[in-house]
């Protein structure tokens, strides 16, 4: 019983708080209040029961006194809170011996404010990139320097680094446009850095009237969705209220992109002078980016980059996680040939990613960054007369601008032509108008000038000695022998060596520690008897696991495995889209002829672990495809054995092995019946890996005639069906050039 004073029974721990749940706590605190619950006319001048209860709870007793002088505490709180501390009071009554004094300081603007920026510096002109391989990064920089020959400043930005809400403050700048040169990536995507600003015009509906805007847009049109990324860019700018002040260019890979985005820019130029009354200077002189600064040996070694892409010593100092900035160094621990026959390489690559925390699924792909051939570097190095061991840094005349440096400085010209500049593609025709000035022989200027003019016969004469005859660099400079440029300016002109996509193919489910690749080695001879290499796979192909000399011992009677020493190839893994099916019983047709057949190496290693592991696995069907099966069918045993086991179901093209050609959509039509079950019955997934050019276009077509043929259905109504196979991701692409 519950006495009627002061004195109260409070509860033990046990019973209230020695739990850690609120819920238990709660159920013990309205047990604790039932029992000891009193009743008004027991102690008139009692608090109620339940606050008593909870008084008692925290120990506490109060009487009537008590709960007077807690009431004008807490009344003289409320005041000191809410009526003093607002009651405004005159510095000068506080201070009057102080004055302030009016500075200069402005508050600092976040880094990534373009508007600040663009103020800051006088700037009326942004071009935007969205690049995956460097070509949108380039035309935009090529912009950007050309602003000041009509008396504009332009900045390059990256949108993944900039704050694009702020495009709506771009009209408070006089004479201003904001240029978008967005590449489109796999299957109409954005880029990697084009992704957020992707979304936010796709889920924002802010206002950009006043925004003057103008868009190149960089796709191939051997893809279904080309250039879509730059078309909905312009449409979307344009619902948004912007103002297009020169019509979208279109710019095809597949044929001369080189010659689009030329042809476009000698109209964008006179419309940009047009539309806020400006003129050109009528200028061509050479615009230099960058000041060369050559370092001494007082510079410290440890200070010099050596072919880090981002932070020195990243290489040696490795730290997670791991991307296109800070590339893990995979060691290397396989590197087979399989091809069995004939004069063409294919390399099985296995990299080692043990304790990096990198995570790849089936049908991601890995970046690595290669090196360029040493002997094209040293050429460059004789033909220029340079000690390519000179340390040098090459630094922006632009205070301003967020690009400090064209690559990682300080680091030597031997360094920069290896890791960080792209020295075996076709040079862009404005590297050319920047070489007649160092050049003698009047005959090589006149060439150099008319291949980098805009005329139809300097076209004309870029797309035949230029791309048909494959010159690079190291080419032009051997052909043109009165052309010696500086190589800090060449270095400043030639644009970034990327890095190099490969279709995984390994699955984590079997190799969590260990990525695949399959890489065909790419050399062909020129029609100026030359003979050019594939950069990455060629740097691939010497990077072979070497036995260390004296590596085996013999202590204790124990014969240990040799000592290797494992290369290392800096990587990180791209996500991508070309996923499996969530349920394992779905089929799946995987297309996939030469080096196609690697991301589905690694898909049907997953459906052999499923399956293994007891879950039930839908049709697995594989069409492969190789000139012969007695040279080029990589993989051949290994897919054997997944054949006897039950894992696959697979059909080869050999388009050599007999007197017609063959092909794996040849093998669909033959198939048709099974196809159309699998796709049109059973909602299988089908997946196609390869040629982007010839074999995927003729497979989509090959797959529409099997749809009309095998459903009744019209031409459009098979086209449609396709089409929608894809948005339903139950079709998905994996091509390259």
């Amino acid at each position: 019983m519950i006495r009627k004073h002061k004195h109260v029974f409070v509860p033990t721990p046990d019973c209230l708080i020695c739990s850690k749940s609120p819920l238990k706590f709660l159920n013990n605190w309205d047990l604790y209040y039932k029992n000891n619950k009193m009743s008004a006319n027991e102690d008139v001048n009692a608090t109620s029961g339940e606050e008593q209860a909870f008084l008692v709870l925290l120990g506490i007793e109060f009487g009537l006194l008590d709960l007077c002088i807690l009431a004008g505490l807490v009344g003289a709180g409320v005041y000191w809170l809410f009526y003093r501390n607002n009651k405004q009071e005159d510095p000068a009554e506080k201070f009057q011996s102080y004055t302030i004094q009016p500075t200069s300081y402005t508050a600092r603007q976040p880094d990534n404010s373009f508007i600040a920026k663009m103020k800051a510096s006088g700037r009326n002109i942004v071009v935007f990139y969205g690049s995956q391989t460097g070509t949108g990064e380039e035309f935009a920089g090529r912009l950007a320097k050309e602003a000041v020959r009509y008396g504009m400043k332009g900045m390059a930005a990256d949108p993944e680094e900039c704050a694009m809400e702020e495009l709506t403050q771009l009209s408070e700048i006089d004479n201003s446009i904001a240029v978008f040169c967005m590449a489109t990536y796999g299957e109409g995507d954005p880029t990697d850095n084009a992704q957020e600003f992707y979304e936010w015009l796709q889920n924002g509906e802010c206002d950009l009237s006043g925004l003057n805007y103008a868009v190149f847009a960089l796709g191939n049109k051997t893809y279904e969705h080309y250039n879509e990324m730059g078309k909905y860019v312009d449409k979307r700018l344009e619902e948004l209220g912007g103002t297009r002040v020169y019509v979208m260019g279109m710019g095809d890979d597949d044929a001369n992109i080189e010659e689009d985005f030329i042809t476009w820019k000698d109209g964008f130029w006179p419309a940009v002078c047009e539309k806020f009354g400006v003129e050109a200077s009528g200028s061509d002189a050479s615009i230099r980016q960058y000041n060369l600064k050559e370092h001494d040996d007082t510079l410290l070694p440890e200070k010099i980059y050596t072919g880090e892409v981002a932070r020195l010593h990243s290489y040696e100092n490795q730290r997670p996680p791991f991307d296109a900035k800070n590339p893990f160094m995979a060691k290397l621990k396989l590197n087979k040939e399989l091809h069995k026959a004939g004069d063409r390489s294919c390399m099985h690559i296995e990299l080692d990613i043990t304790n990096s925390k990198m995570r790849y699924d089936s049908g991601d792909h890995v970046a690595i960054y290669p090196q360029n051939d040493s002997v094209l570097v040293n050429t460059i190095g004789k033909l220029l007369g340079v000690n390519l061991d000179q340390v040098i840094s090459l630094v922006n005349v632009d205070e301003d601008s967020s690009k400090r440096h064209p690559f990682p400085c300080p680091t030597t010209y031997r360094t920069a032509l290896t890791n960080y500049l792209d020295i075996t593609s076709n040079p862009r025709t404005h590297i050319f108008k920047e070489l007649v000035e160092y050049t003698t022989d009047e005959s090589d200027k006149e060439l150099l000038k008319l291949l980098g003019g805009s005329t139809p016969e300097g076209k004309e004469k870029y797309n035949k000695w230029v791309i048909a005859e494959n010159r690079n660099i190291v080419h032009i400079l051997e052909d043109l022998p009165s052309c010696k440029p500086k190589l800090d300016h060449l270095c400043e002109l030639l644009p970034r060596l990327q890095c190099r996509y490969y279709s995984i193919a390994s699955s984590p489910k079997i190799h969590p520690t260990s990525i695949h690749i399959t890489a065909a080695l790419v050399k062909y001879t020129t029609p100026t008897n030359r003979i050019n290499k594939g950069v990455a796979t060629s740097w691939l192909s010497l990077r072979q696991p070497q036995p260390i000399p004296n590596g085996i011992s013999h202590n204790d009677g124990e014969i240990h495995e040799p000592k290797v020493d494992y290369p290392s190839v800096p990587v990180f893994v791209r996500k991508s889209q070309f996923r499996l099916p969530t349920r394992s019983q779905t089929p799946v047709i995987m297309i996939g002829p030469g080096t196609g057949l690697a991301p589905f190496r690694g898909f049907i290693q997953e459906r052999k672990y499923l399956k293994d592991d007891g879950k039930q696995v839908g049709d697995t069907i594989l069409y492969f495809g190789c000139r012969k099966q007695a040279e080029d069918f990589i993989y051949e045993e290994e897919l054997k054995d997944y054949i006897e086991s039950g894992v696959i179901k697979m059909y080869v093209a050999f388009s050599r092995d007999q007197g017609q050609k063959e092909y794996v959509q040849h093998l669909l039509e033959r198939n048709a019946d099974e196809v159309w079950k699998l796709i049109g019955e059973e909602n299988a997934h089908l997946y196609v890996c390869g040629d982007a050019k010839a074999m995927a276009p003729d497979v989509r077509k090959t797959l529409e005639v099997i749809v009309k043929q095998k459903s009744g259905m019209s031409e459009q109504e098979a086209l449609n069906y396709v089409k929608r196979m894809e948005s339903q991701k139950r079709m998905a692409f994996d091509v390259w050039h």
